[in-house]
């Protein structure tokens, strides 16, 4: 079975179909940069010509950076524009979609699901985090692999900064940090989410997953173990399409 899969994100709007049995993408992913300044018209025409690269004429799943109340309205946008926030993104992709069915959901809550069921966490109980570290962190939080949806962890505190301020993959590039000062960095937001939550395990995603060697060896005295996503940067792809397909 395939449904169509789009992840907004905060510089890229990807997709692809997903493969629902092998939980991965059936076709090369076709990718466009988020529009400037990111706002619903503009972000809708980035989905469309994403969704139209590949004539898809059914259901699709669509990951939003910011929360998701009810798979429909948009409640905050950090890393996007503002004028996101009280939108019905159903309808408003769905319009501009002609029609087709469209299911929204959180974008880090889209990959953490498909890694508790396709990737890093498969089979997984107990306490798990999926971070995503990209443009800001996104975050995904599972109680014996139940969702507890739209945590947005990354807007936590952290020695007076917004946590993804310091510690996202955006803020090592923008200050130019070694991939060891960032490492360090990431530790202590690491350390300050295990102390909320005393996770059993933390799976780091986004595109910094495709490195893991660059960074995890410098990341030290956290209790939980710590792991990439498997799924990569194709995780909240695949749980869009999921999300789509099930309600999962």
């Amino acid at each position: 079975m395939q449904i169509f899969g789009v992840d907004i994100g905060g510089s890229g709007i990807k997709g692809a179909p997903v493969d629902l049995d092998k939980g991965d993408l059936a076709q090369e992913r076709c990718k466009v940069l988020t529009p400037q300044p990111a706002t619903p018209d503009a972000v809708a025409d980035g989905v469309k010509e994403v969704v139209g690269h590949f004539g898809w004429t059914g259901p699709v799943g669509v990951t939003f950076p910011g929360v998701v109340t009810d798979g429909t309205t948009i409640r905050s946008a950090a890393n996007v524009d503002k004028s996101w926030i009280g939108t019905d993104a159903r309808v408003l992709l769905g319009d501009r979609l002609g029609g087709l069915p469209v299911t929204v959901v959180n974008d880090a809550d889209a990959a953490g699901v498909a890694e508790m069921h396709f990737g890093a966490a498969k089979g997984r109980r107990g306490t798990v985090v999926l971070l995503t570290f990209g443009t800001g962190i996104g975050s995904a939080v599972f109680v014996d692999g139940v969702l507890v949806p739209n945590t947005e962890l990354g807007h936590l505190e952290l020695h007076g900064h917004e946590a993804e301020k310091r510690a996202s993959s955006k803020a090592r590039e923008d200050h130019d940090l070694t991939w060891e000062h960032w490492a360090h960095r990431v530790q202590k937001y690491l350390a300050h989410v295990e102390m909320l939550f005393s996770p059993e395990l933390f799976v780091i995603g986004g595109g910094v997953s495709r490195k893991p060697e660059k960074f995890l060896h410098h990341i030290q005295g956290i209790k939980a173990e710590i792991v990439p996503a498997q799924l990569q940067n194709n995780a909240g792809i695949v749980g869009a399409a999921m999300r789509a397909a099930t309600g999962i």
